[in-house]
């Protein structure tokens, strides 16, 4: 239940923030609540995944995105993800959720999130992701097209192409 109540939270908070671009940074402040915790009493790293699951419901909604994904009926799905635990969450610390779309490539999206505390890294990942219809991927430069971005997608970093690697090489061995 909690989560439907953030993800409600980040819904009505959509009305009243501006609006975001293509390129810009979505931050959202949490706290901590009893039910995000695991047996060592700190934030469970399942939970780390849902609370990303909302910065990116975010930026969604703040840019528009939403329009199109509610007219065509698309799927926002993630394919992997890297995470790094860096330092434990405990009940009721406040934290913030920064998340941004650092590029994209013929088919995926790559988005960056941070959770930080008091401005400490406390958790980073990057997902990779595409928006899914009935016939398949939509390439993500049609997405930005449709959002009004016309310019091509920033240099990935390239770890990007040693985790494309990886990600390929998991394929053929699967």
């Amino acid at each position: 239940m909690n989560l439907w109540l953030r993800a409600l939270k980040v819904l009505i908070w959509s009305f009243f923030r501006p609006r975001l671009s293509w390129s810009d940074e979505s931050r959202v402040w949490f706290r901590v609540w009893p039910n995000d915790l695991d047996i060592n009493i700190h934030m469970n790293n399942g939970r780390y995944m849902s609370v990303m699951d909302l910065g990116r419901f975010d930026i969604i909604l703040r840019t528009g995105l939403w329009r199109l994904v509610t007219r065509r009926r698309l799927q926002p799905v993630i394919a992997s993800a890297m995470v790094r635990y860096r330092r434990p969450l405990a009940p009721f610390e406040r934290f913030t959720l920064s998340t941004r779309l650092i590029g994209w490539d013929s088919k995926w999206l790559y988005i960056e999130h941070r959770l930080e505390r008091r401005g400490e890294l406390v958790c980073h990942g990057v997902v990779r992701g595409t928006f899914l219809e009935r016939s398949g991927s939509v390439p993500p430069a049609e997405l930005a097209a449709a959002l009004g971005h016309d310019a091509p997608s920033p240099p990935l970093p390239p770890w990007v192409a040693e985790w494309q690697a990886v990600e390929l090489a998991q394929k053929a061995a699967a």
